[in-house]
Parts: C-alpha cells; sequence; structure tokens
C-alpha cells in the first residue's frame, strides 16, 4: 500500500473511531472555553485560529492554488497575512517552472478581507506588513449590497476563487454570506465556514453573544445546502451550484473550528447528504 492509500485508510478508520472523537470533542469544548485559539499568530499577525485549521488551509491553498481569497472577517489580520503567504509561495513557483521574472512589487494573486468594523491599529499593522501589497480590505457589513457587489466585481478578475466565511456567527447573518459569496467558489475549490463548532457546544457557551446552539454557522450550513438541493442555486458564471461537505479533512484534523464547515464545490453530483 503506498502512501496515499495509507493516509485514506487512517483518515477514514479516524472518523469511525469514535472513542478518539469523543475525545477530540472533549479537547474542543475545554480549550474553547480557555480561549486556546488566541495563542497563536502567523507571521507576527494574531490569527485566532487553531493550529489544525492553520494547517488545512494552507494545504487547501496549495491544492486549489486560488487567484483570489474572499475573507469575510479581519479582527488583527492574521489570517489574511497567512494566505498573503502562501499566494506569495504560489506565485514563486510559478516563476521557478516558467522561468519568469518574479516582481513581488506586481503580485498577481491577492486576498480580499471585508469587516464591518477595521479599527485603526489594526489596519494600520497590516499596511505596514510585508505582505500588505497583495491584500486589499473593504470595510463594511458583508452582507450589504453594495459590500457584496464591490466584492462581485473584484472577484470578475479572477478565474480560481477560495472563500472563507469567519464574520458575525449568528444563523441568519452566515446564511446571508453563503448566499453572497459561496456563488464565487470556483469548481474544486472550497468555501470554508469557520466556527460551525458552536453547534455541537453546550447550550450558553457563548452568553454575551448573538449565536448559541441552534443559532449558528452550521445550521446555516445545513440550510443553505438544503436550498441548493430544493430549490437550486446557481454560480456566479451561471452555471448549477453544488456543494459537498468534505467531512475527509474534518477526519484528518479531528480538531478543527469548522466541522461540516470545509464545503467543496463539485459539479455532475448529489450534494451530500446532511445526516
Amino acid at each position: 500500500m503506498n502512501f496515499q492509500a495509507e493516509l485514506a485508510a487512517r483518515i477514514k478508520a479516524n472518523g469511525e473511531n469514535r472513542e478518539l472523537n469523543s475525545s477530540a470533542k472533549d479537547f474542543m469544548r475545554q480549550s474553547i472555553a480557555a480561549s486556546y485559539s488566541y495563542n497563536f499568530s502567523s507571521l507576527g499577525r494574531p490569527i485566532i485560529q487553531y493550529p489544525q485549521d492553520i494547517v488545512a488551509m494552507q494545504e487547501l491553498i496549495w491544492q486549489v492554488k486560488p487567484g483570489l481569497i474572499v475573507e469575510t472577517g479581519i479582527a488583527h489580520g492574521g489570517s489574511l497575512v497567512m494566505n498573503a503567504s502562501m499566494l506569495a509561495l504560489l506565485d514563486y513557483c510559478d516563476a521557478v517552472e516558467t522561468g519568469e521574472t518574479l516582481d513581488p512589487r506586481a503580485p498577481r494573486r491577492r486576498v480580499l478581507g471585508v469587516d464591518i468594523d477595521i479599527r485603526a491599529h489594526n489596519r494600520a499593522a497590516i499596511e505596514a506588513h510585508p505582505m500588505a501589497n497583495r491584500i486589499d480590505m473593504i470595510q463594511g457589513s458583508s452582507i450589504a449590497p453594495e459590500v457584496i457587489a464591490q466584492v462581485h466585481e473584484i472577484a470578475k478578475g479572477h478565474d480560481r476563487i477560495l472563500v472563507c466565511l469567519d464574520s458575525n456567527h449568528t444563523h441568519d447573518h452566515v446564511l446571508a454570506e453563503l448566499e453572497a459569496y459561496a456563488p464565487l467558489t470556483s469548481t474544486g475549490s472550497y468555501c470554508v465556514v469557520f466556527d460551525t463548532v458552536i453547534e455541537d457546544l453546550p447550550l450558553h457557551s457563548y452568553p454575551n453573544r448573538p449565536w448559541d446552539k441552534g443559532n449558528n454557522p452550521k445550521t446555516a450550513v445545513h440550510e443553505y445546502l438544503r436550498c441548493i438541493r430544493v430549490e437550486g442555486r446557481l454560480a456566479a458564471g451561471g452555471s448549477p451550484l453544488e456543494f459537498e461537505i468534505d467531512k475527509s479533512i474534518e477526519h484528518r484534523l479531528l480538531i478543527t473550528v469548522a466541522p461540516d464547515g470545509f464545503l467543496k464545490r463539485v459539479s455532475n453530483k448529489s450534494v451530500a447528504s446532511l445526516e
């Protein structure tokens, strides 16, 4: 058995291992209560993500090789910076392969971040970062029509797009973000919805927030996939839109804030069951 076959078998076994998954869920509950995700940074900027999800994102970026990454939710900018650094690496690899001269002042691939409140000190730190010349930011609600229109206009210049949703975590907001931005996802690429784990936590785990069990990104994901299955949706280019939940990522990571949140855009397939 070769390495890839062994990997696939191991990931499948992880998904079927009840004791292992129970331990992972227990760690998630305790570590979220301890604000564990706030312990990490990316190239000097706080990232507020779990290390496993950071690894998953770099794997997806390498696999998809997007020209544009759309992110909702900026905070300190760590995710923008990390993703921009991966895009810089892709540009470098392209230059090595083609023999073209790489001009770091004219990046081909870009990250677009959207946030309703980009605090001045965070904006200043992001704009001072060496990765800043491949990062664009829009301040405004990610579900405001004028912001959605601006993002879609920018996306027109790119044929490979990856989407990450990580702002307001209420059901209605995330569902509106999915309706607005999931259609931008290229076939074979992903729309990653963060903090779906809220649905798996005890009730009132976030007493000072508007989201909770029953009102969170995972409930929005399930509703959006139901809408696609029952009503249908079109991608930005006009073709039928289909997604499946890539459970293999969740089974590989075990520790993730995005269970059922790695949505892969597929073609000529049925959307994966939500059961």
